[in-house]
């Protein structure tokens, strides 16, 4: 009997473990990346810096993102965030170069985010920082875009690091954009392949559904598992009663 009730409460545990690995949603990536974060080259980009906070005693109060001189973007939008404002900087270029068939004398140089009094991104949470810039350079598949990120006890962490020939991530990489070639007919401006760019009200509310998507699945998932443990311990009780 004592066997029994030992793999009744066995299998109770392993279903409630299994309900509660499945039916947690992925947190935010544990540094800042662009989301998402492929596009067509020559094109135009819609989309996020997703900002977590990694302190457990201080709050982000400051982002602030490099943009590329070597091959300059012409255009940088930012979308309106509560609690913070947004600073774009643009200044002359050290050499001009040719953009779309264009000479290009000056560029955009940096953006930056800054809380407002009271606001921070805090402990155990995430800000995402939309942005549509353009035009996004041809004949290079990768476009890094460093990032400092500063907490409100002055600490800076810069994500600037590359990824090297080895493929590895670093411990600190900058956020950046993966650049497809562009398709026959496409004329660039449909983020990735052809499809035609998201805004940045749709890029979040997709990710939020597929975010949500994905929860209720492994949600679903993990029910089930829960389900046939339960299943298994009252077919245990009831033959153990049988024998009795």
């Amino acid at each position: 009997m004592s066997t029994n009730r030992f793999g009744v409460r066995t299998l109770a545990v392993l279903a409630v473990a299994g309900l509660a690995v499945l039916g947690t949603p992925t947190i935010a990536s544990a540094h800042v990346s662009a989301q998402p974060a492929e596009f067509t080259q020559g094109g135009r980009a819609t989309f996020a810096f997703r900002v977590p906070n990694e302190r457990d005693n201080a709050g982000t109060t400051k982002i602030e993102v490099t943009l590329p001189q070597d091959t300059p973007l012409t255009s940088v939008r930012t979308k309106p965030l509560a609690g913070w404002k947004a600073e774009v900087v643009k200044g002359k270029l050290d050499k001009p170069v040719t953009i779309a068939g264009k000479e290009v004398t000056e560029a955009f140089k940096t953006i930056t985010w800054t809380a407002e009094p009271g606001v921070k991104i805090n402990v155990n949470e995430y800000q995402e920082f939309f942005v549509a810039i353009g035009t996004l350079p041809e004949g290079k598949d990768k476009l890094e875009l460093p990032t400092k990120q500063t907490y409100e006890n002055g600490e800076v962490v810069d994500w600037a690091q590359a990824t090297g020939a080895d493929g590895k991530e670093p411990e600190h990489p900058a956020p950046a954009l993966k650049l497809a070639p562009k398709a026959a007919g496409d004329d660039g401006h449909g983020g990735h392949g052809t499809t035609p760019a998201a805004t940045s009200t749709d890029t979040h509310e997709a990710s939020a559904a597929g975010t949500d998507n994905t929860a209720r699945y492994l949600g679903g998932a993990g029910l089930a598992i829960g389900a046939l443990g339960l299943g298994f311990g009252v077919g245990a009780i009831l033959r153990s009663r049988r024998k009795a």
